[in-house]
């Protein structure tokens, strides 16, 4: 990331970029690409029309309304903001350079990407749901068109990717990924969500995948697939601690790094609140007495425990954007496939004949498991809504494929079995 900003300053051009998906985060995603030098925001997409003209009216973007690609080439060629409810419209934009899918939309996420890439733009992924299902296929697309396809800077995700670069840099093994979560309640719903919800001005929904782990492993599954790490157990251990220090007394790095693959965990009410760690590993006796010399406490060997105490999503997102347009470089991207993915577990007792709402709803949550292709898997979460049970789940079991009835010809359900075949062709 180093020479990043000087590189945008001397542009002559901007990088133009879209944004779909004006909630919390593409509104941040917006102001940011208003403020960083060498970057434009010319587009922006969200089925509620009136959020991304609110959106653009508080940031005092001088915007227009379009509804056809004539009317978007106007606007921009004229230098104002496009706006539209289609992402689509958005996506096949020819005066664009990078699209941004921040929507909380699964399978619209990957349609805008596949739409974009086939119309010649790189893509920056913050919508972390659709990359984990169909981000294979997304990587594939883009290879084999030139362009780049990345999820975002900013998330958990990227930045453990570059605090495990940093680390690897220094010559230390990957021992873990880690987050530091601040609260986990798997039972949370969109009803005893809102007072939380509302204070922090988030979706339900949305703000329900955060409270009971789904998002987290989402997030911890995108990075397994994309550095081929793994988890020791469905839904990581993830101890309550109070230092990031404390990794040593929970975690016995001995028994569970076997085969020196690196793991993916977190850690409940630490601090540093809202960070990351990595855990790296030398043997080397001169490394180890300098580190016990230094006056940062990282541990006391072999293993040593790496904390970045934020990420910042948007304030952070357009390093990828930049990355991705004037080197041609993903900061991350499933690589190794589906090493992991994030299976459906019953969020109360279940009936046979109920309709499950997917993730951030009142049916299940999500946890995070190593794929074993051996045709046992669950039902990945990022699936799991609209499909009707056909037997009875008990509270925090996990539901299969076979205890759920679906059409097998839903445009999701397609989408994620052309980008399992295309995972599976890269193992052979």
């Amino acid at each position: 990331m180093f020479g990043l900003l000087a590189q945008l300053k001397a542009l002559r051009e901007p990088i133009r970029v879209a944004v779909v998906g004006i909630g919390s985060t593409g509104r941040g995603l917006l102001l940011q690409s208003t403020i960083t030098p060498g970057i434009r925001c010319v587009a922006i997409a969200d089925i509620r029309l009136e959020r991304a003209i609110a959106a653009a009216e508080r940031f005092k973007c001088d915007y227009r309304v379009v509804r056809t690609p004539d009317e978007m080439h106007d606007a921009i060629t004229q230098g104002k903001l496009a706006i539209c409810e289609d992402g689509d419209l958005a996506a096949r934009c020819e005066l664009l350079d990078v699209f941004i899918e921040a929507t909380n939309s699964i399978l619209a996420g990957g349609r805008h990407a596949i739409t974009a890439l086939e119309h010649g733009k790189h893509v920056v992924m913050m919508n972390y749901e659709a990359d984990l299902m169909f981000g294979p296929w997304l990587a594939h697309l883009a290879e084999d068109k030139g362009l780049v396809y990345t999820v975002c800077d900013g998330d958990q995700p990227a930045v453990l990717r570059r605090l495990i670069d940093e680390v690897e840099l220094m010559g230390f093994r990957l021992v873990m990924a880690g987050n530091i979560k601040g609260y986990l309640d798997r039972y949370a719903n969109p009803t005893s969500i809102v007072p939380e919800a509302d204070k922090r001005g988030l979706d339900y929904r949305m703000c329900t995948s955060y409270a009971d782990g789904t998002k987290l492993c989402v997030e911890m599954a995108v990075l397994a697939n994309g550095l081929g790490l793994r988890t020791t157990i469905p839904g990581m251990h993830g101890p309550r601690a109070v230092n990031v220090l404390n990794v040593f007394e929970h975690f016995d790095f001995d028994a569970l790094w076997y085969g020196r693959q690196g793991l993916v965990d977190y850690i409940l009410g630490a601090e540093p609140k809202g960070g990351v760690f990595v855990v790296g590993y030398t043997e080397d006796r001169y490394q180890q007495e300098a580190l016990a010399s230094f006056p940062s406490r990282l541990g006391v060997g072999p293993y040593y425990v790496f904390a970045r105490p934020y990420h910042l999503v948007h304030f952070e997102a357009m390093a990828s954007v930049a990355e991705a347009a004037l080197n041609r470089r993903a900061i991350l991207k499933p690589d190794c496939g589906f090493r992991t993915n994030v299976y459906a577990y019953a969020k109360r007792p279940l009936r046979r004949g109920d309709t499950l709402d997917g993730i951030g709803g009142y049916t299940c949550y999500g946890l995070i498991e190593n794929c074993s292709h051996d045709g046992q898997e669950g039902l990945p979460v990022c699936l799991a809504d609209g499909v009707v049970l056909k037997r009875d789940v008990p509270r925090d079991k996990r539901i299969s494929l076979d205890d759920v009835e679906f059409d097998s010809q839903r445009a999701d359900f397609q989408l994620f079995r052309q980008a399992v075949e295309h995972a599976r062709r890269l193992r052979v």
